[in-house]
C-alpha cells in the first residue's frame, strides 16, 4: 500500500555533518562539513605527510623574510610555499630569516632554515641586510630569491636586486613552471619568464602543502658592520592605532552587539594600542562609525590579533576577517559561529572581561 505523499514524514538523516559543543550537545550546522572533518580525523588520526625530497640537492632556492615577534608573516609563508611547489627534486628550499624564528619549518615546506637572531628590527641599516644577502649569494649560489612584495620584505628585495644586478619581478601575482603573471593595469597583465629576484603578491601559493621540508636548521652569518651614509637612524616610534586604516592595523579590538560600555570599551582600546573595529549590528545602532564596520559589507582585515567581544560571527562578519592570523572571541554562547573560527574563544561576559584586562594592562605599566 502506498503513502499519501502529502503524509509522509520527511526523515532528518542523523549522520550529517555536526559538531559537539562544550556542553556536550550535537549541533547540526547547515552547509557546513566541519563534522565530516572531524569524523575523518578521528578516524584515522592524524596525517603523515611525506618528505618533498630527500636530496641530495644541486642547486637551491632562497626565500628572504623579517620575523615578527618570533613568527612568519602570512605573505612569508606563501613564499615558502611557493618556493616549495616550483621546487624540483634536486633543488633545496632554503629560508633566510632576519630575526629570531620559532615556526616549524619543516611543516611550511622547508628544507633549511637560517634565522639571524641577533638582528635588530628597530635598527635603520638596510646596506648591512643587503650584504648580508650578498654573503649569502656567495655562499649558495641560489638560482632564484623570493620574497612577499610587501613591507621590509618588499623594500629589502627590491634593494638587493639593484645592488646585484639581478632581474627583478615585482607584485606577481601568478606562478607557474617557468613562467609568471605581473598586473600591467586594471585590465591587462604580463606573463613573462621568471626572473632571478622575484617579489610575490598576496595569495599567490596556497600554504597547506601535501608534503613537508626537511626542516634543518643552520647559524646563519652575522650580519656585516656597514653604515648608512649621511642617514641618522632615530629610532622608531610608534604610531597612533587609532589614526590607522583598518586594513593595516596589526591588532584590532572589535565590539559587537554584547559591548555596551562603549568608555570601557574605547579605554582598553587605547590601553593595549589597537585600532577600533564593529560588527554591521553595532554600526547600525549607531555605536560606531561605518569606516569600522569589518566584514563582507565593511572592511576586510588582516591584522595580527583579533580580539573580538560581543560578537556572535555572522557569515559576513566571519568573511572580513578570514585573514586574520590569531583571533580570540569572548563570547556568552560558547556555541556561536565566531568559536568555530577563533583560534581561543573565551566564554565570559565581555564586560567582565574588559574590566579585567584593562587591570592587567595598567598594573603591567606600572611595574606593579
Amino acid at each position: 500500500m502506498n503513502t499519501p505523499a502529502h503524509t509522509q514524514i520527511r526523515r532528518v538523516d542523523p549522520r550529517r555533518p555536526a559538531i559537539t559543543t562544550p556542553a556536550g550537545l550535537r549541533r547540526i550546522i547547515l552547509g557546513s562539513s566541519e563534522g565530516e572533518r572531524l569524523a575523518a580525523h578521528a578516524a584515522h588520526g592524524p596525517v603523515v605527510k611525506p618528505v618533498r625530497s630527500p636530496g641530495p640537492f644541486s642547486r637551491c632556492t632562497v626565500v628572504v623574510t623579517h620575523a615578527e615577534r618570533g613568527a612568519l608573516t602570512d605573505g612569508a609563508r606563501q613564499a615558502i610555499a611557493a618556493a616549495a611547489i616550483l621546487a624540483t627534486a634536486d633543488t633545496e628550499v632554503v629560508v633566510a630569516v632576519l630575526g629570531a624564528c620559532s615556526d616549524d619549518a619543516a611543516a611550511l615546506g622547508a628544507d633549511k632554515l637560517l634565522a639571524l637572531e641577533s638582528f635588530d628590527a628597530s635598527a635603520y641599516q638596510p646596506s648591512a641586510c643587503v650584504q648580508w644577502l650578498q654573503g649569502l649569494r656567495a655562499t649558495l649560489a641560489p638560482a632564484q630569491w623570493l620574497l612577499a612584495d610587501s613591507g621590509a620584505d618588499g623594500q629589502l628585495g627590491r634593494r638587493f636586486a639593484i645592488a646585484a644586478g639581478l632581474g627583478l619581478g615585482c607584485g606577481i601575482a601568478e606562478l607557474a613552471a617557468d613562467s609568471m603573471r605581473i598586473p600591467a593595469n586594471v585590465q591587462q597583465d604580463w606573463q613573462c619568464p621568471h626572473t632571478p629576484v622575484m617579489l610575490l603578491a598576496k595569495g599567490v601559493a596556497n600554504t597547506k602543502l601535501p608534503f613537508v621540508g626537511l626542516g634543518l636548521r643552520a647559524a646563519a652569518p652575522a650580519l656585516p658592520a656597514v653604515s648608512d651614509a649621511g642617514v641618522e637612524d632615530l629610532g622608531m616610534k610608534a604610531g597612533d592605532p587609532q589614526t590607522l586604516a583598518l586594513e593595516e592595523a596589526d591588532f584590532i579590538l572589535a565590539a559587537g552587539n554584547g559591548v555596551t560600555d562603549l568608555p570601557l570599551f574605547h579605554a582598553l582600546a587605547l590601553e593595549v594600542g589597537a585600532a577600533v573595529g564593529a560588527s554591521r549590528v553595532a554600526v547600525d545602532d549607531g555605536r560606531f562609525a561605518r569606516a569600522q564596520q569589518i566584514g563582507a559589507t565593511g572592511k576586510t582585515v588582516s591584522a595580527s590579533g583579533y580580539l573580538a567581544l560581543g560578537i556572535s560571527g555572522a557569515v559576513q562578519h566571519l568573511q572580513g576577517i578570514k585573514d586574520c592570523r590569531h583571533v580570540i572571541a569572548v563570547n556568552l554562547d560558547a556555541s556561536a559561529p565566531i568559536a568555530r573560527r577563533a583560534d581561543l574563544t573565551v566564554v565570559e561576559d565581555s564586560a567582565a572581561l574588559m574590566q579585567a584586562l584593562l587591570g592587567l594592562v595598567k598594573k603591567e605599566k606600572e611595574g606593579v
